[in-house]
């Protein structure tokens, strides 16, 4: 007994039901269990299992020869069809068949048939994906505080120019795999007896699911296709970005051949910088360090910004490790349209080496208990 439901019960629809009527259920089912519309559990499987269904008996042949055979004589359920999905989905507002399927389920229609769950050439893109790309990306406190528009080369994949991507040696050509007769799969069927049967299928293990073999590879890119490449991007990075964060960039990774491309993580690290500490919610720590006699008298002192150079004014009497806040000197918040403060933490600056005169004033001052 088939694992699959008939045809018929997942439309809803007699036996004797006209194309017209196929037609209208699907229609129907479609909008109610299209995953942008439904997005409950067990939607998006019932939406692929009412495709396959009117797949097969909206196509004159494809529904004789099911009739005929069952599931058995579905081989080729999603190949041709296109038109037939057109324009129902067009007219839901949803668009073509292969913008729904690439969208909702990362594929679309593939010769191959590498990722196609059902094995009749449609690819839903469950395994058909490029890898995704890692790259390390460094930046100084000055580029955090704009962003930046960074040109990076990332690793790709380009057509092998020996083989013209083909994979085989020059002057020859893949030849379609026997043992599964191009199909990319091969199916056991075992007759219990007149009323039970059952299908198994799996991916060929002679051609790996490709329905050809390279007798001869090229050497260029080892039956590959495609070799080895650096490409550059640009990227943009947002201002206030914090060391640690990963940007996400959909589909800039790597594909292969009908592949819908991985996306590519970019993982940020903040230099450290010689004169500032980043802080929480974009404030910034500077240490100005002033000699006694400016803490004790007094002073006007220029100082750095991650901005331009900054007047600061420091009353006479301030105490080592006070602080003097900048306000909007400080790196812009990720995600806000706001800025941190620079924050001056008052140090003292001690002198390891003093004259002998220097030694003797100190100790007059200290004669003083001023100090």
């Amino acid at each position: 007994m088939t694992t699959k439901r008939d045809y018929y019960e997942v439309l809803n629809v007699d036996k004797n039901a006209t194309k017209e009527e196929i037609k209208n259920n699907y229609r129907k089912l479609a909008l109610q269990y299209h995953p942008d519309r439904n997005k409950s559990a067990g939607a998006e499987e019932k939406f692929k299992e009412i495709s396959e269904a009117y797949a097969v008996l909206s196509d004159e042949e494809k529904r004789k020869k099911y009739d005929r055979y069952g599931h058995l004589g579905a081989e080729e359920v999603f190949r041709g069809s296109e038109s037939n999905f057109d324009e129902i989905f067009r007219d839901m507002g949803f668009g073509g068949i292969r913008d729904i399927f690439e969208q909702l389920f990362g594929g679309g229609f593939s010769s191959r048939n590498r990722g196609d769950p059902f094995g009749f050439g449609f690819n839903f893109g469950r395994t058909n994906r490029g890898e995704d790309t890692v790259i390390d990306l460094s930046l100084t406190l000055e580029e955090v505080i704009s962003g930046k528009n960074e040109t990076i080369e990332v690793p790709s994949l380009e057509k092998c120019s020996v083989c013209n991507g083909s994979g085989c040696y020059p002057g020859t050509k893949p030849k379609k795999c026997t043992s599964c007769n191009g199909v990319g799969q091969t199916k056991r069927v075992i007759n219990e007896n007149r009323f039970s049967t059952f299908v198994t299928v799996e991916t060929c293990r002679t051609c790996r699911g490709m329905g050809e073999i390279i007798e001869k590879p090229c050497r260029n890119c080892k039956a590959a296709g495609k070799v080895s490449a650096r490409k550059k991007i640009q990227i943009e990075i947002p201002p206030g970005i914090e060391d640690g964060m990963t940007l996400q960039l959909q589909g800039r990774g790597i594909s292969y051949e009908n592949e819908i491309p991985g996306d590519l993580f970019i993982r940020i690290h903040i230099k450290p910088h010689q004169k500032f500490e980043r802080l929480e919610n974009g404030n910034i720590l500077y240490s100005l360090k002033l000699k006694y006699p400016e803490l004790v008298l007094g002073t006007e002192i220029i100082i750095p910004t991650l901005y331009g150079s900054e007047k600061l004014k420091i009353p006479a009497g301030t105490q080592i490790d006070s602080i003097f806040r900048l306000r909007g000197k400080g790196i812009p918040i990720h995600g806000r349209h706001s800025k941190g403060d620079q924050i001056v933490n008052v140090k003292l600056d001690i002198p390891t080496k003093v004259s002998e005169r220097q030694k003797w004033l100190i100790k007059e001052l200290d004669d003083t208990k001023n100090i």
